[in-house]
């Protein structure tokens, strides 16, 4: 039996055809009941729904990202983008209730008798399912490969919702800050005038600090925020002389290690680097982004690590490669301008793996990397076999002392 139904994408309009009813009882499915103008993909699709749409069918077994935004009607402003991802088990029926109210979806838990109810209706609900874009599988498996389905519980936040904007909590009228005076140090207290008033202490405060007093001191909503891997402020081990402390400043494998002795297994850190990015890429969470930033600043700047842990250092490459793709380009736009942070620590991680003598496959591997980045966006890996301007040694002439 073939059907057919249309869904308008996100700047083009696509004709899907020909679904198949037997593909769809041996797939998985997400069922959701959407408002008129609302945003809703699945991975790194998204759609303009209308009022026949009601979820996608055909879905490969795995992990995916379902997303959504609310559109006004009379502006057509999007909402900060909120979803979830779930790993989808074979022939899995996902329902999820919509609240019209709160234009989110809803916390009510969907009973067995109503999933049931839709099963058995399958053949109606059908024509209202869009099939899965298949066109972006193999990039979404590129991108995904090494997030487990324990990753995507440990990560996600407890309400297991990603959203763009976190939910902040209000200041309660009685804590609202009203230019309250900044607390003066022990020592400058120590050192005051006598009879000096409480007033005139408090001008020595900067324009900073003034403004530090005005702003509320907003805490996420508990359960908003996403659970990263905190990375280690530690970067060396308790102990340390001078000379080992200045090596792991300057080779920080041991905080890469503290940070792959927190999970099960060490390509888990890859996951968590998937993770963060698509949670920036399809969540647009910054936060997201910063953990993800900091995560390849690490891998980066590590020497000992490289031979330590090869397998991992290549998912790294692979990875990193796969999502500079898809990066959007005002973040890697303008090494110079945007003072691209990224761009300088590649470049540490390229002169290291030829000063490591890294070899084989891996060595392979970066030399793409490098010569693709290149070609991307235009960023200058020469030289590298050379000192940096700021890395060169320093000449100071002292002038000879003067007779007397």
């Amino acid at each position: 039996m073939k059907l057919s139904c249309q869904l308008s994408y996100v700047n083009q309009t696509v004709k899907i055809s020909e679904c198949i009813m037997y593909s769809l009882l041996c797939s998985p499915m997400s069922y959701v009941k959407l408002c008129l103008e609302t945003q809703f993909g699945i991975d790194m699709q998204c759609w303009n729904t209308d009022e026949d749409f009601r979820g996608i069918k055909m879905i490969p077994p795995g992990l995916h990202y379902i997303h959504y935004s609310g559109v006004s009607k009379g502006t057509g402003d999007v909402s900060p983008r909120s979803g979830f991802m779930h790993y989808f088990q074979k022939k899995e029926f996902l329902v999820k209730l919509w609240d019209k109210n709160l234009e989110d979806m809803s916390k009510d838990e969907v009973t067995d008798e109503s999933i049931q109810r839709l099963k058995d209706n399958l053949l109606t609900l059908d024509r209202h399912l869009g099939p899965y874009p298949y066109d972006i599988w193999q990039k979404w498996k590129l991108l995904s490969s090494q997030i487990t389905e324990d990753l995507v519980n440990r990560f996600s936040p407890e309400s297991g919702l990603i959203r763009a904007s976190v939910e902040l909590l209000s200041t309660p009228d009685k804590d609202r800050p009203r230019g309250v005076k900044t607390s003066i140090d022990t020592e400058d207290k120590n050192q005051e005038t006598p009879g000096q008033s409480d007033a005139k202490r408090a001008k020595r405060i900067t324009a900073a600090e003034k403004e530090a007093s005005m702003l509320p001191n907003l805490q996420p909503v508990p359960g908003a925020s996403l659970r990263f891997t905190e990375i280690p402020h530690d970067k060396f081990p308790p102990g340390s002389t001078p000379e080992e402390i200045t090596k792991h400043y300057l080779d920080q494998s041991y905080t890469l290690e503290l940070m792959i002795a927190q999970h099960v297994e060490p390509l888990h850190i890859i996951g968590e680097l998937q993770f963060a990015y698509l949670c920036f890429l399809i969540g647009h969470s910054l936060e997201a982004f910063e953990h993800w930033k900091n995560l390849v600043i690490l891998f980066c700047s590590c020497d000992e690590a490289i031979h330590k842990y090869r397998s991992v250092f290549f998912h790294f490459i692979r990875t990193v490669e796969v999502q500079i793709e898809e990066m959007p380009e005002d973040f890697l736009a303008d090494i110079v301008m945007n003072k691209n942070l990224v761009y300088k620590k590649l470049r540490e991680f390229f002169k290291t793996a030829y000063v490591s003598k890294v070899d084989g496959r891996l060595l392979t591997m970066i030399e793409r990397f490098k010569d693709n980045l290149t070609d991307k966006l235009q960023w200058d890996f020469t030289g590298l076999d050379k000192d940096e301007e700021d890395e060169r040694p320093v000449i100071v002439k002292i002038d000879e002392p003067i007779d007397d």
